[in-house]
């Protein structure tokens, strides 16, 4: 199939004068405005949610005591266990008549987190989508496919509403249904997509299916988040499709994606928005503040939240606060690597998924399509890497690539492991999130 397809307009670094005037402000005046944003934030949430309440009296803090920025670390953390025990609404600030949205998770390990949005919140969100597409090199009047899942999920209509704050037409698509994401891409023909990264490997090759070669369509950009990826993950996306893969960061309940981005004259991990978010790394064992530069356990506090203002959120996720690079005053951080809760301990030996995703796709014949199954054996713990060649590889070649797939596991992260080459095209692919684990024992 030949299509004809406008020339790519490629991505752009906005200029000076199109950035947000937080963005122009020097750090000194950013952490003013933080300083300021925080203690308005820690008396809200001490007065009108009483989980603060209890939190901050039994260990004898009090508002008054947020003199500077370095006395967050008297507070006390929020966990997702804390919005479980007061579901469905106890952490929420204002009345719930003033409540415009609700989001929650999907609660498949139990109670699913709820987070609330005032009509200040949601303007706020869609500002920080804007800012983080643009920071992107989406400009407005340019077209962008929005396959994130809409519902309870925040990714579809957080990222809807930035689209349309930014001055672009947004295709409201969802997730799934590929074979219409690539009718659409086709006939539409989008500046712009936004959805995971795993997704967006289903959607190449959906294309190459149809008889598309994916470099030929009029996508140019890609903003991908909601699931850990690598800079090799990355690269494979961009040659694919022939565009620029640009990282954005957030969760549900700090608010939803826009937390932070990826720039595009840099692409070296999200700035994160720190006008509205305090960011923090601290030791996931002892719970210390750690310098910046060193990694650890990502932890955040809103500073302009009215519904669900959250202080000290622990994320989980596992990341380096750096300082900034395209937007100097806010500082970035790297790639999220995993989740320490996600974190797999195979014989005494720490791995997470995306180092495995890290050294496939290094590996030449080897598709990013792959996943991890553990059984024990007797009692030792075993993982085979289940995974698909590129599927003009001949059998001799692929065994090879398995064997070097092997080898490199054993020596970069010191576990040894099994690779079982799986048919190409029979694995689960992604409709939106993609499970890479399966614990068998």
């Amino acid at each position: 199939m030949t299509i004809t397809v406008a020339p790519k307009d490629r991505a752009y670094a906005p200029t000076a004068d199109e950035l947000d005037p937080e963005e122009r402000m020097s750090r000194d005046e950013l952490e003013a405005l933080q300083l300021a944003r925080l203690q308005a934030t820690v008396r809200n949430a001490y007065e009108n949610v009483p989980l603060y309440t209890r939190k901050f009296d039994a260990i004898g803090v009090h508002p008054d005591d947020i003199r500077e920025l370095n006395d967050l670390e008297k507070l006390p953390f929020t966990t997702k266990d804390d919005l479980r025990e007061t579901y469905p609404f106890g952490m929420f600030a204002v009345p719930r008549s003033q409540v415009a949205r609700i989001h929650a998770s999907s609660g498949t390990t139990g109670l699913p987190t709820v987070v609330g949005y005032t009509q200040g919140d949601l303007d706020n969100w869609a500002d920080l989508i804007a800012r983080s597409l643009r920071a992107s090199g989406i400009r407005p009047g340019q077209m962008v496919h929005n396959a994130y899942g809409y519902g309870l999920f925040t990714g579809g209509l957080g990222a809807h509403a930035g689209i349309e704050r930014l001055g672009c037409t947004v295709i409201p698509m969802s997730g799934g249904n590929t074979l219409k994401q690539v009718q659409l891409i086709k006939d539409f023909q989008p500046d712009a997509i936004l959805c995971t990264p795993t997704y967006l490997l289903t959607i190449i090759d959906a294309l190459r299916e149809s008889g598309i070669d994916p470099r030929d369509t009029s996508l140019a950009v890609a903003v991908l988040g909601a699931e850990p990826w690598t800079n090799e993950m990355r690269t494979t996306i961009e040659e694919g499709l022939a565009i620029d893969a640009l990282d954005i960061y957030g969760l549900s309940e700090v608010m939803g994606p826009g937390v932070g981005n990826e720039c595009i004259e840099s692409k070296d991990g999200p700035h994160i928005w720190e006008d509205h978010f305090r960011p923090e790394i601290i030791d996931s064992e002892t719970g210390a503040t750690v310098p910046d530069g060193q990694q650890g356990e990502l932890v955040f506090t809103t500073l302009t939240k009215q519904a669900l203002p959250i202080i000290r959120y622990r994320t989980h996720d596992i990341s380096t606060l750096l300082p900034g690079t395209a937007r100097q005053n806010m500082r970035r951080i790297s790639k999220i690597t995993g989740r320490n809760d996600d974190m797999i301990i195979l014989r005494g030996v720490n791995l997470f998924p995306t180092q495995i995703e890290e050294i496939a796709l290094t590996i030449e014949g080897l598709s990013p399509h792959f996943i991890l199954e553990l059984t024990k054996q007797g009692r030792m713990d075993c993982m085979a890497v289940k995974i698909e060649p590129v599927p003009s590889l001949s059998t001799a070649d692929a065994e090879r690539a398995a064997a070097q797939l092997v080898r490199a596991i054993k020596t970069r992260i010191g576990s040894t492991v099994t690779v079982e080459l799986a048919p190409p095209g029979s694995l689960e692919r992604s409709g939106g999130k993609l499970k890479r684990v399966y614990d068998l024992r």
